[in-house]
């Protein structure tokens, strides 16, 4: 397994780039789950018209709930306004982007207190809460890394531990010992532990720290031996991992100039460059490796060869999907040359090229050069043009989304319609046939190596959390390294992935939990989920919130809209750019299915979406207000003009546009949440969450967007919005996550009128 550090393009994990996932939704499991695929067509026309009708008749339903009746923090509006290109907008809330200032913070506070407020008035909130913790409380283990010579590590949760354990085993039938506990760094979890790679032969660990989950990592290194760390500390590093030295003394990393002080939030992050660290030197006496001066918004990265020859150098443009790929030549690697030439292999940036590995000169590579969907291919380093390409792997029905050296065979994870594939092939490719999962779902994390013929993988659903697996690839067999249990039956419910109409006709496929045999009837809860850009596929997989919403009557929904990846880069770029309108149609007219179809109706239709998602929702309620219940942002992306100003951000612009551009300004103010809110109408019942040091989607956009969302609200439905602390984008410790789910279930499910806990589980029930 190559020992990547940073940027393989579209492999797990994410490394940060992106505005994000909601992390829950990572989990992963194994049993049989009853599922299957309904092709539902029904034209988009009659599919609103259908929907107009059920709209007008619940304009004349009465209420679900009792008001919540509030009084918004006083917010100053000032005269500022911006002009792009002639156009003058507006911006009273852009002193909300100075993050420090008293007022900003007077406001927070007060805003916070009116939530809590709120919130304590919800009747079902502390049974939510309750049972949350309850299906939270249950042991899970990462995916193992393996490393020469037969030792793993993992980390392990015992189910309501701020922050997982990292445990090491010197082979697989050892008894696992623990090495690094982040629960005794802060017991509160202010200090998170985001990331760990341990040196090719299992000697030292190096860990990234956090404050409060910010993208900025220190890296230090453990002594496996000892469990005490050496002095090395190597600070300002972001969006990137550690890739070490075949012989163990040292390791490839990216970091940034150090922001100007107090800025570390906000500031906006350019010329990264790599570097190598030597074991026992001072991080200023770093070799530098490799840097782009005329592109300052790239990101630079790059990942080991398993045998340690070659180093891989990746280049990005921020989350375009093409990369640039080089190499340098270690030579021994037990005594690497990390001076030696950085040597080009595709630095066209038209596609993917994503290192698998390599068999003496021949490099196995991943690639959407010519494959939309991605192929694998064999190339030389010395003629590694794509006119000598010899094709191993050819584009398929499934999306690559990775794929690893194992045993001598190249095993490659797909995804069909965002459902996983294993699949294995000899180096000459042919076909070796499948690793056999249990029922639709998502792999979650391959552990393999080119010299093992043993391969761990995690497995997910959304009715049952993460399993991981050993299979043995030499007699084929496969066994359960670790089960999870928990306090929930799966088995009355099911999972249906059904086809509905966008707006344009396309047929955009969605995932449906909910109770067997569910009545249509139009009067279900629903919550439905979106994400909808960079390439990502929302893909099957457990979140201990869903357990509590099926049980409450709930329905639950996931719509795989344009813009993700899950008919490959063609759907993707369906939704990017000036085609992100469809990306907000294809989710509208998720909920016009869900209507017409009556498992659901209006009022009792709720939405979320975290980040990337979180501008889902915002420009689903500016655009389509009368058509949802409740709605959830979550650390949403809210102001397209000015996002590409702050942190991270610029590095989206590939996705989005920039308002510096003349022509991607008039697309992004078509739909820009804080741009498009209009006084006086009545926009559902709404919450917003953020922390207050997010450094990814700084908290500006939620503040902007909450305060003008309040001042223009037409009607008494409820806007509020809940501001964490010591936490980030990605990152939350287990007490404030079950804290902050609960509270965003509770008040949608208020809101869509569920106000008591379900029969069985109500006090005296038997149990």
């Amino acid at each position: 397994m190559s020992r990547v550090m940073a940027s393989r393009t579209r492999l797990r994990p994410l490394w940060g780039m992106t505005p994000g996932l909601d992390i829950s939704l990572l989990w992963r499991q194994h049993l049989l789950l009853m599922n299957f695929t309904e092709h539902v067509r029904i034209p988009a026309i009659i599919l609103a018209a259908l929907v107009g009708t059920a709209l007008r008749a619940e304009s004349q339903s009465s209420d679900t709930h009792p008001p919540l009746n509030l009084t918004y923090p006083p917010a100053h509006r000032d005269a500022t306004v911006d002009t792009y290109f002639g156009v003058k907008v507006p911006a009273p809330y852009q002193w909300m982007e100075d993050l420090d200032s008293p007022a900003v913070k007077e406001w927070v506070e007060q805003e916070n207190d009116l939530t809590f407020s709120c919130l304590d008035k919800i009747p079902i909130r502390g049974w939510i809460k309750e049972r949350l913790t309850r299906l939270w409380n249950y042991a899970r283990e990462s995916t193992p890394d393996q490393v020469e010579g037969g030792r793993i590590f993992f980390s392990k949760n015992s189910g309501l531990q701020n922050q997982s354990v990292v445990y090491v085993q010197n082979s697989p039938e050892a008894a696992a010992r623990e090495l690094l506990d982040p629960n005794a760094l802060s017991p509160n979890g202010s200090i998170a532990l985001l990331g760990y790679e341990p040196s090719p032969h299992g000697v030292y660990l190096a860990y990234n720290l956090s404050q409060g989950g910010s993208d900025w990592l220190t890296i230090h290194v453990r002594d496996v031996a000892t469990g005490k760390d050496l002095p090395d500390t190597i600070r300002w590093v972001k969006f990137s991992g550690v890739a070490w030295t075949e012989d163990g003394k040292g390791f490839f990393y990216s970091r940034y100039p150090a922001p100007p002080p107090g800025k570390a939030i906000s500031e906006q992050v350019i010329h990264q460059k790599l570097y190598y660290h030597r074991l026992g030197t001072e991080q200023s006496s770093d070799t530098l490796i490799y840097q782009r001066p005329d592109l300052p918004e790239w990101i630079v990265g790059g990942s080991v060869s398993e045998d340690g020859r070659y180093l891989f150098i990746y280049l990005e443009n921020g989350t375009a999907p093409q990369n640039e790929l080089f190499y340098v030549d270690l030579g021994d690697p037990q005594h690497p040359s990390v001076s030696n030439a950085v040597r080009p292999l595709y630095t066209k940036n038209d596609a993917q090229y994503s290192v698998v590995g390599h068999e003496g000169g021949t490099l196995f590579i991943q690639t959407t050069l010519d494959a939309p969907k991605g192929r694998i291919v064999a190339a030389s380093f010395e003629e590694p043009a794509p006119a000598h390409w010899r094709v191993l792997v050819p584009e398929g029905e499934g999306v690559i989304q990775g794929a690893a050296m194992a045993g001598g065979r190249i095993l490659v994870d797909y995804e069909v319609i965002a459902k996983s594939r294993l699949s294995l092939f000899s180096t000459n490719g042919n076909s070796e046939g499948r690793i056999a999962l249990p029922t639709l779902g998502s792999v979650a994390g391959i552990s393999a190596r080119n010299d093992s013929q043993t391969v761990y993988y995690g497995f997910t659903s959304f009715l049952y959390p993460a399993s991981v697996y050993r299979r043995n690839l030499q007699d084929g067999q496969t066994s359960v390294f670790f089960e999870p249990r928990l306090d929930f039956d799966p088995s009355p419910y099911e999972v249906k992935q059904v086809f509905y109409p966008s707006k344009d006709g396309t047929m955009i496929p969605m995932f449906l939990v909910a109770r067997k045999h569910l009545e249509r009837d139009g009067n279900n809860p629903t919550i439905l989920y979106g994400y909808g850009g960079f390439d990502i596929t929302i893909t099957p997989g457990f979140n201990p919130m869903l357990p509590v919403w099926l049980e409450s009557g709930g329905v639950y929904a996931v719509a795989n809209l344009r813009g993700g990846g899950t008919y490959g880069e063609e759907w993707h770029q369906a939704g990017m750019l000036g085609n992100k309108q469809n990306v907000f149609d294809d989710f509208a007219w998720a909920a016009k299915y869900l209507i017409a179809q009556k498992f659901t109706s209006s009022r009792r239709l709720g939405i979320q979406g975290y980040s990337n998602g979180g501008l889902l929702i915002g420009a689903s309620i500016t655009q389509h207000p009368e058509l949802f219940g409740a709605a959830y942002a979550g650390a949403g992306v809210l102001d397209m003009l000015r996002y590409q100003r702050f942190s991270g951000g610029a590095l989206w612009a590939p996705e989005y546009g920039a308002s510096n551009n003349e022509k991607a300004f008039h697309w992004l103010y078509a739909y820009s949440p804080l741009a498009n809110l209009k006084k006086g109408t009545c926009y559902p019942p709404t919450i917003i969450t953020t922390a207050d040091h997010d450094d990814r989607v700084v908290p500006s956009h939620s503040y902007k967007f909450t305060a003008a969302l309040q001042h223009d609200q037409g009607c008494d439905n409820p806007v509020i919005i809940r501001v964490e602390t010591k936490t980030s984008h990605g990152y939350m410790p287990t007490d404030k996550r079950i804290a902050q789910t609960a509270d965003v279930l509770a008040f949608e499910a208020y809101n869509l009128g569920v106000n008591e806990p379900p029969e069985a589980h109500r006090a005296g029930a038997p149990r």
